[in-house]
């Protein structure tokens, strides 16, 4: 029993195995087919999505979201991809596990391959359309800012200020260069543009690429302007900027000038020697500043003249300054000239003032001595002889001075004749004391001689002879000089020697004359004699050896001059090798720039010094031929000087080599030092701890380190650089080398070290910034967490079904979003973290608090998201049911609705109302679907729900019921109503047409124009025959009505009263048009006939009036001649005026209309003779002239009457003249009396105008406002704008245009000029518009122009009319209005009435006779129009 028990219960336990491995493998399948399902709509939805996206991306930033959304999209479809690698897997297993089912399982996963293929290929397509617009956008968005940039550069180019100095000159310029860096800038975007504009529009022909196009040939317009605009500022600018400079210099000219002229007109002549020395000194500082100004002043003429030969803007201005200048440069040039001559004068006059003042107080103060007379003692008297001997050779050596005054006066004279007055005088008074003295002289000697002849001799003698030994000892010397200082002294020595030698000369003279003297009085003649023979040949021995000693004197001083010049040059080459060896070769650039400086000098100062070196050679070689001095001491004096002239120089470029290397070195160590103190302040900044709070800092500092870094990898030129001079100083084997290349070693070291410690940076400043951006992604992250839970935890269920429907779809899509975006991003910054944290980054532990907190966050946001999905599928359940019962009632009571009451009013109507209601019987029957399904879930709900809800769905399931099956009764009762409507409209639209038909030809008859003479007459007779044809032609068509029409009424049909109505009118209406036309008939032939009376008479007129004046002339001859000529004349007018005679009696003959009067009046008078009869009623019209009318003919008869005056008074306007009117006026009112002309009185009666009812008399008061009505005119151009074409509707076209208006008649017309209006060719077609009911006024609320005022119509219309002025435009209102009140009372105005025989012709028009008619010129002035005397042309 027991081993029983077991084997069942093995059994059994094995059967439950195998069903709960069946039902295992069922739930599997079932699994795989509902998420095969929920894939397959996820991938609809997503194809939905992607599909709604095609109505958006017209802008630039809707292409960037919707790339965005894409771009998410491609995040959905790599979640959807692992999901169906996912359902591959399932589906192999699936499979495997159930071959039975294999087809099935494989045909759901190529299905939802298909959906899938379909998804990626429109997510493709999308992508490349919005890839497409997005480039277009994008081009259009740049185009947009580069035109904008464009128009704002242009603008700042154009609204640039002028400059008033040079400072804003240079502003300006300055700014202006920095546009021009602007443009340069933005000249890569310009061609990339250009470029891409050419690629989107290529081979393009739709509008917005054309207009594209147009906008990118706008763009290369606007460039080029751009530049030519900035090439076109940029000179003027230059120009402007040069102005300015000129105008400085030329204010400084202007000072210079200002200075100079004010110098010059102050300086006066002065009155002494020395003044007028120092006003030449003082002027020839001003003429040497007015030298030194002057290539200033220059400069600035010959820069004014190159700005005006470059066509400078203020061209006119520069030249007037250039004038200026160069004038007043010259001007003070020539006063400066000028001055100089009259100075120089001045000094050259006072020079010799003062010579005269001299020689004055020397002859007044040796007129003392000649004067002096004390000689009485024998003992002094030889003296006293002696004396005055040296006295008078002293007078005789002076005589020169007194010789060369006179000459220099009177060449001062023959040069300055102006000072001749002053000079004569002076030379006078000079001459008179001179011969004052001569003779006070003289008197003295010959008293003197006269006192002791023989002992003055005999002690002259003596005296001369002791002053012979003394020179002859003199001689003797040999004393030349031992240095060019003693040489100098005996050079004077023997200059006064030669000077005695001249007295004592002239004292031999006097001797020889006394000796003559005394051998006439003395009887000791040969002793006389003697002495003075042997004195002078002692004398004349002693001549030849004073010039021996002269010359080797000069012989001696020339040596000696050259001995001195020698030893100055040597002590010069000596001072200046000094500083040609000199070690000192600077321990700084600057020293060593300033010792190149002095050493350059030095150089300058050698080649200069070089021809004086010349000199003494070629003196010492001169003085060695001549044998002056020792040649070969002088030869080797000279070598010296040479060798050491040859030292100096090559010292000094031997310096001058060195100071160039070490100016090479001290640059170096110049360079290297700058670079040291740049790498020493990066290093700081290398080695600064700061550390950035956030991303955006942290950016910046790794962007700034950047620029430090490429800075650095620049200034790796200026090492390189260092580097290669370093080597080229150590190449050159430079005395420094040492010392430069530890240097350079320090620089490059120092160079290494700030790249290491920049590389170090680098690194800290990454580690910071990716540490702060996974903050960011962290922050970010967990925000968005938060926000989807907000959405997540909502317990909104939905009010109805689109509410719930709208929260599980948006709900669906954010679970989706949230599951593949947030798991996404989570993914990546857990990735982040722990790449962060595996690199060992400082802040692991922050790190992996952040990875824990925000995983926590991701969990709980997952299971939200689960709870929220499972409440909305219930909730959508209950209110798709409600919603589906809902629209299908709703859709049953409005096809309920749309059944429409009327049954249309003609026949297309009902027939489309038939056609529709058979597509509506289509309609209702595709509703039964709906109401079947509406049926089938409320029997499913009522099921699962109970209680309330269970009520209210057998509620809304009985309410669908009943309004079903209340639309098909209602369907099948429209039906048969529509089909009675058919046949009765077709009739109508026959009868309808015919009355359009007979509508349109009787508007032909009205419209047809009045015939004004006989050929417009003729051709409107012919156009009514026409008219007649084209009646005939419709017989057919009225007799089908008709029959059409009876049948209807024979077959009793339930619109038969409208029908039997429509055939009486048709009937009627074909009557009335056959009589009007034959009426129509009959008036055009009386116009005819009018017509042609009106030309036979007016050419009859015309005829008259040339031939009145010659029956008039009184002149009867003077002689027989006169008399025959006369006669012959008259003979001519008889036979003329017989001619005539036919053609008037034509006139004579009564017309048609005549006939008809003149019967009327007989039927008449016929009828007043009859007895009255009690009346018979009858029915009267009331037409729009308040007239009545008896019968329809009677009314005919009254408007053919009317239209043909009417008709006669328009042709009075240009067939009659008014004077001739007049005449047949007078005429037919005399034959009416019985007083006409013979010829008249028995054919023609008088005659009156037919009226078919009374009509009131218009008083004084109305004819006079009737005539001034018509006699208000005015024409001239107003600008016109029409603002509204009814009192609801405004006018098309608003815009202002110039018409020439005309008012007249009360009515206003519009022309292009005076040359239409007077042509009668309206402006566009327009007809005059009608004034009656119009209001004009003032414009007041209109006020964009000025003198406007309205009208506006009765119709409806508004025009806006602009005047020239206010008097203008108050004319037209005044005028306007006036014609306004007038046309309104001649509503009530009755015509007057009467028809005269002189109405056959023409009447008078209004228009006519003395009226003024006012029309405008170009002017706005008012002229008056030539008075029409006349309706017949001027002869």
């Amino acid at each position: 029993m027991r081993d029983q028990l077991n084997s069942s219960w093995d059994r059994f336990r094995g059967l439950a195995d195998e069903k709960k491995e069946a039902l295992s493998s069922a739930l599997s399948i079932q699994n795989y087919h509902l998420e095969c399902n929920e894939t397959k709509s996820w991938i609809k939805e997503k194809t939905k999505v992607i599909e709604s996206t095609q109505s958006l991306g017209n802008d630039l930033a809707g292409v960037m979201a919707l790339q965005r959304k894409l771009a998410g999209m491609e995040r959905d479809l790599e979640a959807i991809q692992g999901k169906l690698d996912d359902l591959k897997r399932e589906e192999e297993k699936l499979a495997a596990e159930h071959p039975e089912q294999e087809a099935a399982i494989l045909s759901r996963l190529s299905e939802i391959d298909g959906v899938w293929g379909d998804l990626r290929d429109t997510l493709k397509r999308r992508e490349e359309s919005l890839g497409e617009a997005s480039k277009l956008q994008g081009f259009l968005r740049d185009l947009d800012d580069f035109q904008s940039w464009l128009s704002r550069t242009q603008t700042a180019i154009a609204s640039e200020g002028a400059a008033t100095s040079l400072a804003d000159a240079e502003k300006l310029l300055a700014q202006h260069e920095n546009i021009k860096k602007e443009i340069d800038n933005y000249r890569p975007d310009y061609e990339r543009m250009r470029g891409l504009g050419e690629e989107v529009t290529q081979d393009q022909t739709d509008a917005q690429y054309m207009f594209l196009h147009q906008r990118l040939q706008a763009l290369d317009t606007g460039w080029n302007e751009l530049s030519q605009m900035w090439e076109n500022r940029h000179n003027l600018l230059a120009q402007v900027y040069g102005y300015q400079i000129f105008l400085r210099d030329v204010k400084q000219a202007e000072g210079f000038l200002n200075n100079q002229a004010y110098l010059l007109s102050h300086t006066e002549m002065a009155g002494t020697l020395e003044l007028a020395e120092a006003a030449i000194k003082k002027h020839e500082d001003i003429m040497t500043t007015m030298e030194a100004n002057e290539e200033r002043i220059n400069s600035v003429v010959d820069s004014g003249k190159k700005l005006m030969s470059e066509g400078n803007v203020n061209t006119d201005k520069i030249q007037d300054k250039v004038d200026s200048i160069d004038k007043r440069h010259r001007g003070n040039r020539k006063t400066a000239d000028d001055l100089a001559g009259r100075l120089k004068d001045n000094l050259e006059l006072q020079k010799f003032l003062q010579d005269c003042q001299e020689l004055t107080l020397w002859i007044n103060e040796k007129m003392l001595t000649a004067q002096d007379m004390s000689y009485d003692e024998a003992r002094n008297l030889h003296t006293k002889w002696q004396k005055h001997q040296a006295f008078m050779a002293e007078l005789a050596s002076n005589k020169e001075w007194l010789d060369k005054i006179d000459k220099d006066g009177k060449q001062l004279i023959s040069e300055k004749p102006d000072t001749e007055p002053i000079v004569e005088e002076k030379l006078g008074d000079l001459q008179q004391l001179w011969d004052e003295l001569e003779s006070t002289t003289k008197t003295k000697a010959q008293c003197l001689f006269d006192a002791n002849r023989t002992e003055l001799f005999t002690q002259s003698c003596a005296d001369l002879d002791l002053w012979l030994d003394e020179l002859d000892a003199q001689l003797q010397s040999d004393d030349h000089g031992k240095d060019l200082t003693s040489v100098s002294i005996l050079l004077k020595k023997q200059q006064i020697l030669e000077n005695q030698m001249q007295v004592r000369e002239k004292e031999l003279e006097g001797l020889k004359n006394q000796a003559q003297a005394l051998g006439q009085e003395d009887a000791n003649v040969v002793e006389v004699d003697a002495k003075q023979g042997r004195v002078q040949e002692r004398f004349q021995e002693l001549l030849r050896p004073v010039k021996e000693r002269r010359s080797n004197l000069m012989a001696s001083k020339e040596g000696h001059q050259f001995n001195r010049d020698l030893e100055d040059e040597i002590l010069w080459v000596n001072e200046r090798l000094p500083l040609a060896t000199s070690t000192d070769h600077g321990n700084n650039l600057p020293t060593v720039q300033l010792l190149i400086k002095k050493n350059q000098t030095l150089e300058k100062e050698i080649q200069g010094h070089q021809p004086r070196i010349d000199d003494i050679g070629e003196r010492g070689e001169t003085l060695a031929v001549a044998g002056r001095v020792d040649s070969e001491i002088l030869r080797a004096r000279l070598g010296d000087l040479q060798e050491t002239w040859r030292d100096l120089k090559q010292e000094t470029d031997h310096r001058d080599r060195r100071l160039q290397e070490s100016q090479k070195a001290q640059q170096f160590y110049f360079d290297a030092a700058e670079a040291e103190a740049w790498m020493g302040e990066q290093e700081l900044h290398m080695m600064s701890e700061e550390r950035a709070k956030d991303e955006p800092s942290a950016m910046a500092m790794v962007k700034k380190h950047q620029v430090v870094e490429q800075s650095l990898e620049d200034y790796a030129q200026t090492i390189h650089q260092l580097s290669n001079l370093s080597r080229n100083l150590l190449t050159n084997s430079h005395p420094e080398s040492d010392r430069i290349t530890l240097r350079q070693s320090q620089v490059d070291k120092l160079y290494a070290g700030l790249k290491d410690l920049a590389e170090e940076r680098r690194e800290k400043l990454q580690e910071r910034l990716r540490l702060c951006q996974l903050k960011r992604e962290v922050d970010d992250l967990e925000q968005w967490i938060a926000e989807r839970e907000i959405v997540a935890g909502s317990h909104e269920l939905g009010q109805d079904y689109e509410h719930v429907t709208m929260l599980r779809d948006k709900f669906r899509e954010f679970a989706r979003d949230t599951s593949s975006i947030g798991q996404e991003r989570v993914d990546s910054v857990n990735r982040l973290a722990d790449e962060q944290i595996d690199l060992g980054h400082p802040e692991n532990a922050t790190i992996a608090e952040w990875k824990d907190g925000l995983n926590e966050a991701w969990a709980d946001l997952l299971e939200l998201i689960d709870t929220r999905t499972q409440m909305l599928a219930a909730s959508y359940e209950l209110h798709s049911f409600y919603h589906d019962a809902r629209d299908t009632l709703d859709r049953v009571q409005e096809k309920e609705k749309q059944l429409p009451e009327e049954m249309g009013r003609d026949l297309n109507t009902v027939e489309r109302m038939d056609r529709m209601h058979t597509t509506y019987e289509h309609d209702i029957q595709a509703l039964s679907a709906q109401v079947k399904q509406v049926q089938d879930d409320a029997a499913h709900l009522r099921s699962a729900y109970a209680g309330e809800k269970a009520e209210d769905i057998q509620r809304h399931e009985d309410n669908v019921v009943e309004a079903w099956n209340a639309l098909l009764a209602a369907s099948r009762g429209r039906k048969q109503l529509i089909s009675d409507s058919v046949e009765k409209f077709r009739f109508f639209n026959l009868v309808r047409a015919l009355m359009l038909w007979m509508d349109d030809v009787n508007r032909q008859m009205d419209a047809q124009e009045k015939p004004r003479d006989v050929s417009s007459a003729d051709l409107t007779i012919k156009n009514h025959q026409g008219i007649k044809s084209e009646i005939d032609a419709r017989n057919d068509s009225f007799t089908a009505s008709i029959e059409m029409g009876n049948a209807l009424l024979d077959k009793n049909h339930h619109a038969s009263d409208e029908i039997s109505e429509k055939l009486s009118q048709l009937q009627e209406r074909r009557k009335e048009i056959n009589d009007k036309w034959k009426d129509k008939e009959d008036w055009l032939q009386l116009v005819m006939e009018v017509l042609q009376f009106g030309r036979d008479a007016s050419v009859a007129e015309a005829w008259l009036a040339s031939q009145e004046p010659y029956v008039r002339a009184g002149e009867v001859g003077s002689s027989v001649d006169d008399a025959e000529n006369l006669i012959k004349r008259h003979e001519g007018f008889e036979k003329a005026a017989a001619a005539w005679d036919e053609r008037f009696s034509a006139l004579e003959k009564l017309t048609t209309l005549e006939q008809q009067e003149i019967q009327r009046k007989r039927e008449e008078e016929e009828r007043k003779a009859i007895p009255p009869s009690p009346p018979t009623p009858r029915v009267s019209v009331t037409t729009e002239d308040g007239l009545e009318s008896a019968s329809p003919s009677g009314q005919n008869q009254v408007t053919r009457d009317g239209d043909l005056v009417n008709h006669l008074e328009v042709i009075a306007q240009n067939g009659v003249h008014p004077d001739t009117e007049s005449q047949l006026v007078s005429d037919a009112s005399e034959a009416a009396d019985g007083t006409g002309p013979e010829s008249r009185k028995e054919n023609v009666p008088a005659l009156k105008t037919p009226q078919p009812s009374p009509r009131p008399r218009l008083d004084s008061s109305q004819l006079t406002k009737a005539q001034d009505a018509a006699t208000v005119q005015l024409e001239g151009i107003l600008c016109r704008k029409h603002e509204w074409e009814s009192h609801s509707k405004k006018a098309s076209s608003r815009s202002w245009q110039n018409v020439y208006c005309v008012l007249r008649n009360r009515s206003l017309g519009f022309y292009k000029d005076s040359k239409n209006a007077a042509s009668g060719i309206p402006y566009h077609g327009e007809v005059p518009v009608s004034l009656t009911d119009a209001v004009c006024e003032v414009a007041h609320d209109y006020k964009k122009r000025r003198s406007v005022f309205k009208l506006r119509l009765s119709e409806g219309k508004e025009f806006l009319f602009q005047a020239k002025d206010e008097a203008e435009m108050n004319s037209w209102i005044d005028l306007v209005g006036r014609s306004i009140s007038t046309s309104q009372e001649d509503r009530h105005a009755i015509t007057p009435q009467g028809l005269t025989r002189a109405m056959t012709m023409p009447p008078i028009s209004p228009n006519s006779g003395e009226t003024v008619t006012l029309r405008r010129d170009k002017d706005g002035k008012e002229k008056d129009r030539e008075k029409r005397f006349s309706f017949f042309k001027k002869k």
